[in-house]
Formats: C-alpha cells, sequence, structure tokens
C-alpha cells in the first residue's frame, strides 16, 4: 500500500470515526447534562437527525463536484430560495388553475428549471469570461438574493398543499421522504464522479487544469455543466424542504452556502481541487448536524454551536495542509 493510498484511507475514515466519538460522547454527556428525557442515540431522533440533514446535504454533494473541480458556488443559498419561491407561488398561477393536484409536479419542473438556467449563468460566466469562481459566485450571490427581495418583498411567499405535505412527511422503511432524496442524490453523484469519464475528468481539471486542456478535455463546457449540477441540486433541496414547510422568507438559505462548504472541507475534499469524496462529504454533514444536535442536547446555545464547528473547521483544514505539505516533501525526498 502506497502512502497516497494510507493518506486517502485515512482522509476517508477519519470523518466517520469522528461520528463515532460524536455519538459516544454526547450519549455519555446526556446522562449528565441532557435538557431532554430521550436518550441522545433514541432511535427516532437519529431518523429525525437525517432527515434534517437532507436540504443542506443536497446541496453539498453538488458542492463537492465544484470544488473538485478547483472551483467554488457562493450563490447556492439564494438559488436554494428563489427555487423555492418559484415552487409555491406558481401553484397559484391562474394559467395552472385547472391542474388540481397536477399542478405539484408541473411547479416541481419550474423550480428545478429556475436552479438549472442560475446555474448555467453562473457556469457560463466563468467559463466564458475566465473569472474566477469565487468572483462570479459571490457577484451571483448578490444578485440572486436580490431577486429573492424583488419577488415579494419583505413578505414571505406561502402556499400549503397538503397532498404536498403528505408525500413530503411520508416514510418508507422508517425514512423520511426527504432523507431518501438525500440517499438517492449521494448514490448517483458517487456514480457520476467514480464510474464515467465526466467524473473521472473533473479530478484531472481540479489536479492540473493546464494538463487536462492539453489532453484535450474540454474544460469551459465541463465547468458549465458541473454549475448547472449545482444550480438543480440547490433547487431540488428547495423542493423537499418547501413541500413540507410551504411558506418561504426572503432571507431563507442565507449562509447555506458556508454550511455546505464546510460540510464539504469536513469529508476531507480539497479546496484547491483535485481529491475529493462524496461518500465522506456525506460523513460531513451527518457529522455537522450531529454537532448541532448534540450540543443543543446537552444545554449549548446556537453561539456555541458556530463556535464549535468553526474550531472544529479550522482544525481540520489545519491538519490537512499538514498532511499535504509532509507529502510534498516526501516527493522532493
Amino acid at each position: 500500500m502506497t502512502s497516497q493510498t494510507r493518506k486517502d484511507l485515512f482522509k476517508q475514515g477519519a470523518i466517520w470515526a469522528f461520528i463515532a466519538a460524536e455519538l459516544v460522547f454526547f450519549s455519555v454527556a446526556g446522562e449528565f447534562l441532557s435538557v431532554s428525557d430521550k436518550a441522545f442515540m433514541d432511535f427516532d431522533n437519529m431518523l429525525l437527525l437525517l432527515k434534517q440533514s437532507a436540504p443542506i446535504g443536497i446541496i453539498a454533494v453538488g458542492m463537492t463536484v465544484i470544488m473538485i473541480n478547483g472551483n467554488i458556488d457562493l450563490s447556492v443559498g439564494a438559488t436554494f430560495a428563489l427555487s423555492a419561491i418559484v415552487l409555491l407561488d406558481s401553484m397559484t398561477w391562474p394559467v395552472f388553475a385547472g391542474l388540481g393536484d397536477w399542478v405539484i409536479p408541473v411547479s416541481w419542473l419550474l423550480a428545478l428549471l429556475t436552479g438549472c438556467v442560475l446555474g448555467a449563468i453562473n457556469g457560463l460566466i466563468v467559463w466564458k469570461t475566465g473569472v474566477d469562481a469565487f468572483i462570479v459566485t459571490l457577484g451571483s450571490m448578490l444578485g440572486y438574493r436580490g431577486l429573492v427581495f424583488m419577488y415579494n418583498g419583505e413578505q414571505p411567499t406561502s402556499n400549503l398543499n397538503w397532498t404536498l405535505v403528505d408525500f413530503a412527511e411520508a416514510q418508507v422503511l422508517s425514512l423520511h421522504t426527504a432523507t431518501w432524496f438525500l440517499l438517492v442524490v449521494t448514490l448517483l453523484i458517487w456514480l457520476l464522479m467514480t464510474k464515467t469519464v465526466h467524473g473521472r475528468n473533473a479530478y484531472g481539471i481540479g489536479n492540473n487544469r493546464e494538463a487536462a486542456v492539453n489532453a484535450g478535455i474540454r474544460v469551459g463546457p465541463h465547468f458549465l455543466w458541473n454549475f448547472i449540477l449545482i444550480g438543480f441540486l440547490a433547487a431540488l433541496s428547495a423542493v423537499v424542504f418547501y413541500s413540507e414547510s410551504g411558506s418561504v422568507n426572503p432571507n431563507d438559505g442565507m449562509l447555506y452556502e458556508l454550511w455546505a462548504i464546510t460540510a464539504v472541507v469536513l469529508g476531507g475534499t480539497k479546496l484547491s481541487g483535485g481529491y475529493g469524496s462524496i461518500i465522506s462529504t456525506l460523513g460531513g454533514v451527518i457529522a455537522i448536524q450531529l454537532l448541532r444536535k448534540g450540543l443543543g442536547h446537552i444545554g449549548a446555545d446556537t453561539e456555541t454551536v458556530n463556535l464549535v464547528i468553526g474550531l472544529i473547521l479550522i482544525a481540520v483544514l489545519f491538519l490537512d495542509r499538514q498532511l499535504n505539505r509532509k507529502g510534498k516533501e516526501e516527493l522532493k525526498i
């Protein structure tokens, strides 16, 4: 087993070891500090945790693909909110008045199309201008959020469809609908990244963009499709969440991009690109949700939760840098 293989296995296994440590810690600490009568590892509690992980998790899976490419997307929170508004508002459009509950798949389609269009705009700008994705999506984050506020001002957009709620709250094999969406998306994107040419190209471009161009990979169109993908997944996340919620506020989705990036980095994906694991990102999402739920279980406030997660993220980034530095020194020898 090579040094690089051992390092990769360590990175992929570390997040699951961290999750195991969280479960043990909060289960023990909960016996003394819990503000709830329920045990932390209560079965229903864990099922709810998975359901609550779905909105950020679906976005984080797409963010992994973008970051493996060596890019980033800061506009996913605004895309999430705008897609949610289209989802709920389109159900009330007069043109669809005669559809009954058949308006649901039409509204889903419109919301998903909204995400794809917004993602395509980001991808085209990055492709055609060569401007760094960080700058492009920082601008689109502000622009798309502006569209959210222009759509309905400061007022929430609401439309509670009980057929939709029943679908969102359904459970199959004890897992909620949102959890199934998260698991299926994770599986499909894992297959895309590990079993297809597109996935292999993503890693190649992230490792060395110039070499990828010399190898004949069409980097620009590749970026475009990946930005469309993350736009689609941000919209899908909105469809999953607001099918049950039925009301979206203009500020919804703020900081989702930061939570998603945190989950991706905790899962071991390099900020510089070229390395990442979809399954480990799922672990990163679960780890964050466990921290939030576990700290709440023992009475910590929101500020403490954010502080702890921030410190852990800094520690992970420092460790990753040290490992990469050690690897480079080994190569020089």
